[in-house]
């Protein structure tokens, strides 16, 4: 008997990326290109989200950090003695 299955197509689109053809999965043209447009703007703004909460605000922290720890070098240095041996009992072996 012979193998009556048929073989999937595949296309390469203007994107670079390969598709199927567009019987076999059902999506037209248009719509894979709207759904390739739709993914890279979600891309660029989760870029631009993670620059804005989570880069600058780990600078600005930093920054304050610092600064408190030049005006009050005491304090500073027993919060990072303190932090250190909590830190060094939770990874004792």
């Amino acid at each position: 008997m012979s193998d009556t299955s048929t073989k999937q197509t595949v296309q390469s689109n203007p994107t670079g990326t390969s598709s199927s053809n567009s019987e076999a999965n059902g999506m037209s043209h248009h719509a894979r290109e709207a759904a390739d447009r739709v993914s890279q703007s979600a891309v660029e703004f989760s870029r631009d989200a993670a620059q804005h909460y989570v880069r600058e605000p780990a600078q600005d922290i930093f920054g304050l950090m610092k600064s408190y720890a030049k005006d009050n070098p005491d304090v500073a240095a027993c919060w990072a003695f303190g932090i250190g041996v909590l830190v060094g009992w939770k990874l004792k072996p």
